[in-house]
């Protein structure tokens, strides 16, 4: 049995239970304190094995519904109570030998169980220590029971809220077969992503959460299903660096952006579906203000935000504009490609880093020889990346691009500090002349969680814009966006509250993405919102500009400039 060795622990006589718990080590109660008896955490799928080990296979199944608690007999320790359940997120499990030791006597003679035991808090610092040392530290006598006041009951642990699986009967019976059925299970649930992972169901993510799908997948499973999906160029590629990415094409399903990796318990795969159509402005729920963006024949257009909200649809539907309104000659960098680009009005040539070209900055130095009129990069990356990016935008080319950066401001900044210090003020003047838009945004969950919605942030170029930038006061964009309403932009918080009122969402769910989440009741009411507090008194902005302004009044003085 493989938890044998902790079941036997209670055997000691100045051990009262044996308790485990998700990312906690297995504790034994000495005294009134929890001991730790190895030295590493458990998973919520041992504590799981220890329960099924422990006679209660289908009380661990039961658990999502609340808490349990069950007898066994031990063949060596005799009979065993466990109690078992769900403490928000933690699965939480006590033993303990059932004897006149561990039962209390009441005034009438009758015998009675202990109360539920309250759970193990996650606070409760104890060091690590073997189960050899347990021992060593118990008390040397213990009270008789008689004497023990009785332990105060303690609510009952709260109930986890009923996982909803996708019903899957029978995935298939060979290793292909089952990979086509979780392909078609994602694009028929409308899922984001499917996770398949080596002794784990797969899962596919619904609104944001994941969802379990069919039955556990063996090593060998996944391994024989997954390797027969790997393009043999990269085979290489996968031995050497342990991942790799590509785009899966199935000749009725569509294509798939995939990444494959091997990690502890064998190999993983995520791949997330691509539409079978690029979609348009009004299919992603964004404000028709970015079309406006792609008038422009130079300059950049940024797309950012956290990674999975979108990004690469909204730099698909950019593209798409520019093909559909004009005659350019367009080509993408991408790894891999995504989308794929019927010819419409523009030109437009596709390359895949790794395919194509070795990598974006080759490809976009390579690019500026082709005659291209719109060059769209998959991501900005790295510094040579970006600096060939706005080489191109500033010679006559509208390049497009996303980032990974959680808001518009904070993308400027990115742009600016990938650079070493000397070259940051040729960069400033670059983004000061050439950013056209920011675009960041966020993938909501709706209301019934079952789809997400977009609340963007946009930060159109101006003129009030490129001198923040270009004057290294990057730090007032914030303030720029609370007052540039007139200029276009649009805040993320403004964008939420819309959601809200509309009904797309709720106000719990928006404040989870709201830089401002206590100013959000107000937005969705209308009201206006409060003024920005003052600066502390030791706040080095204001202390700098305090400083600027004292000197330019004594230049004054000194000048002659107060006559």
């Amino acid at each position: 049995m493989q938890f044998e060795k902790l079941f036997q622990l209670l055997a000691r006589e100045e051990v009262k239970e044996l308790a485990l718990q998700t990312d906690r080590p297995p504790c034994v109660l000495i005294g009134e304190s929890y001991t730790p008896v190895l030295n590493r955490n458990f998973s919520e799928d041992e504590v799981i094995a220890a329960l099924v080990e422990a006679n209660g296979r289908l009380e661990a199944v039961a658990l999502v519904s609340g808490p349990r608690r069950w007898e066994f007999d031990h063949p060596v320790l005799g009979q065993i109570r466990v109690s078992a359940g769900y403490h928000g997120p933690l699965l939480q499990a006590r033993l303990k030998r059932i004897d006149s030791k561990h039962l209390l006597q009441d005034k009438s003679g009758a015998l009675k169980g202990e109360q539920c035991e309250p759970p193990i808090t996650k606070n409760v610092e104890v060091p690590l220590q073997l189960a050899h040392e347990t021992a060593a530290r118990a008390p040397a006598k213990q009270p008789a029971a008689a004497d023990r006041a009785p332990e105060k009951p303690v609510e009952k642990l709260p109930e986890k809220p009923v996982e909803k699986p996708v019903e899957v009967e029978h995935l298939g019976n060979t290793p292909d077969e089952m990979f086509e059925s979780l392909l078609r299970l994602s694009r028929s649930r409308q899922a984001s992503d499917l996770h398949i992972l080596a002794e784990r169901e797969a899962m596919l993510r619904i609104g944001g959460d994941l969802v379990k799908v069919g039955p556990k997948l063996s090593t060998e499973q996944v391994e024989r299903m997954l390797m027969a999906q790997v393009p043999p160029r990269l085979h290489a590629e996968l031995l050497r660096d342990g991942s790799c990415d590509f785009a899966l094409s199935h000749f009725s399903l569509g294509r798939f952006r995939t990444n494959v990796s091997r990690q502890r318990t064998g190999m993983k795969l995520t791949a997330r579906p691509i539409g079978d159509h690029v979609p348009s402005l009004a299919e992603l729920g964004l404000p028709d203000a970015i079309a406006a963006a792609t008038h422009h024949h130079q300059g950049l257009i940024v797309v950012t935000g956290p990674t999975g909200h979108g990004k690469t649809s909204t730099l698909a539907a950019i593209v798409d504009i520019i093909n559909r309104e004009r005659t350019d000659h367009i080509i993408t960098v991408e790894d891999p490609i995504e989308y794929v680009h019927t010819r419409k009005k523009a030109v437009i040539s596709q390359r895949e880093v790794g395919t194509h070209t070795k990598s974006f900055a080759a490809a976009l130095k390579g690019s500026l020889r082709e005659d291209p009129d719109v060059i769209a990069v998959g991501e900005l990356r790295d510094t040579e990346t970006v600096r060939m990016a706005l080489s191109a935008s500033e010679t006559g080319h509208l390049v497009i691009s996303t980032m990974n950066t959680p808001s518009a401001a904070k993308a400027i900044e990115r742009l600016i500090d990938l650079f070493p210090p000397g070259d940051q003020p040729q960069v400033r003047m670059s983004l000061a002349g050439g950013l056209r838009m920011i675009i960041s945004q966020r993938l909501v969950p709706s209301t019934d969680r079952k789809t997400v919605k977009a609340a963007v942030e946009l930060l159109p170029g101006s003129s009030p814009l490129w001198a923040l930038i270009r004057d290294n006061k990057t730090f007032q964009i914030p303030s720029l966006q609370q007052r540039g309403k007139s200029l276009g932009i649009v805040r993320l918080d403004n964008s939420l509250a819309e959601l809200v009122r509309s009904g797309h969402t709720t106000v719990e769910i928006a404040r989870e993405y709201a830089e401002a989440p206590e100013q959000l009741d107000a937005l969705v009411r209308g009201a206006p919102l409060k003024p920005p507090e003052a600066a502390p008194a030791n706040d080095p902005t204001r202390d700098a500009q305090k400083f600027g302004k004292d000197m330019l009044s004594k230049a004054g003085r000194l000048f002659g400039g107060d006559k």
